[in-house]
């Protein structure tokens, strides 16, 4: 399939995986990006067409999205990334699609709905791990207990984290939050215990930001929504660190410094980490009366699932499955959505 697609980021440790699956699926996307040479060393890799385009420069951004039907934005992060994109999209009638798990860009692209619909472009972030599988999960157990008002969401197996990922925690190093009668709500990072059976019994979560805060909210209209981790030592490390040094971490000195040494990190997981791994995510809804329908979703490693989604979703976009103006996955395409990939299971436990 030729199709009318740009990859924004196409030479991140996402942006390639999800162009590699792009390609076994017939896909040949234009690649983009502000590093020319290394776009050039990936598309001829592919024998595919590339534009350079800086996200300061609207113009020459304008002119990588000429006849382009949709964007698929790979670069973070997306809170210094989104706006530009979605703002050149919204000129150049493009659809957006994006692979952000950040809360407030969620939140920042969901006010930008009327503007979507005027320009009757789709506006659809997080179509990586994170949001589909919480957000295809959510979905399934509110449609399981209708009138539930809080929601419950905790992850298993974020093992890896690629160099982008580490760069949106690092902004967010200093606070945490959650959604409380429908608006998102500042509490301190891991100052909030649960404990989930991700399969082996209860384990010990913590709170943390996640992009399920925001677009769960969309998908099922539940108002109260948290989400937490499994509460691993480098998950506890960080998370206390956050909570005491939350403000030293937030400083501009600390800041740069931090963002320094994402630079040394490892890129991402390789290809044998990523196929030895997987991940658990648990639902649970509770309605007024206490009554709660819990659910339990295992997918392969996220870096993985992220490539399978956005791919798969993308491809809905460009054959037209769509919906005009601000969306979410869950909410657009269902909640056994997720249940087409290869890897996933789901059970409902309560």
């Amino acid at each position: 399939m030729s199709a009318p697609l740009v990859i924004y980021g196409a030479t991140g440790y996402s942006g390639r995986l999800i162009t590699r699956v792009m390609t076994a699926l017939g896909i040949r996307p234009i690649l983009a990006g502000r590093d020319g040479a290394r776009l050039a060393r990936f598309a001829e890799t592919l024998g595919l067409e590339h534009r350079v385009a800086s996200l300061a420069e609207p113009d020459r951004l304008d002119a990588a999205l000429h006849e382009v039907a949709v964007v698929l934005h790979a670069a973070g992060p997306f809170s210094a990334t989104s706006r530009p994109v979605v703002e050149a999209c919204l000129r150049a009638g493009a659809h957006y699609v994006d692979i952000t798990g950040e809360v407030e860009v969620i939140e920042a692209l969901a006010r930008r709905d009327a503007e979507a619909r005027r320009r009757r472009i789709m506006v659809m972030p997080g179509i990586g791990f994170d949001v589909v599988a919480g957000d295809c999960l959510a979905a399934h157990v509110a449609r399981r207990l209708p009138e539930a008002e809080r929601l419950a969401l905790a992850v298993s197996g974020l093992r890896y984290m690629t160099r982008g990922t580490a760069r949106s925690v690092v902004e967010a190093a200093d606070y945490g939050v959650v959604r409380r009668d429908g608006a998102i709500t500042r509490v301190p990072l891991g100052s909030l215990r649960r404990g989930f059976d991700f399969g082996a019994g209860l384990r010990p979560c913590l709170n943390i930001s996640w992009g399920d805060i925001a677009a769960a909210y969309y998908t099922t209209a539940i108002s109260n929504i948290e989400v937490y981790g499994e509460a691993t030592p480098a998950l506890e490390g960080f998370l206390a660190s956050s909570r005491y040094f939350g403000w030293f971490l937030a400083s501009a000195p600390m800041q740069a410094w931090l963002r320094t040494s994402v630079d040394l990190l490892p890129e991402g997981p390789t290809d044998e980490e990523r196929a030895a791994a997987g991940a658990v995510v648990v639902a649970e809804a509770r309605d007024r009366c206490g009554r709660r329908a819990i659910s339990r979703l295992r997918t392969p490693e996220v870096y993985t699932f992220t490539g399978m989604a956005a791919a798969a979703i993308t491809r809905r976009v460009l054959d037209g499955d769509l919906e005009i103006g601000f969306q979410t996955p869950g909410r657009v395409y269902g909640a056994d959505f997720i249940l087409s990939f290869a890897g996933v299971y789901r059970e409902d436990l309560q």
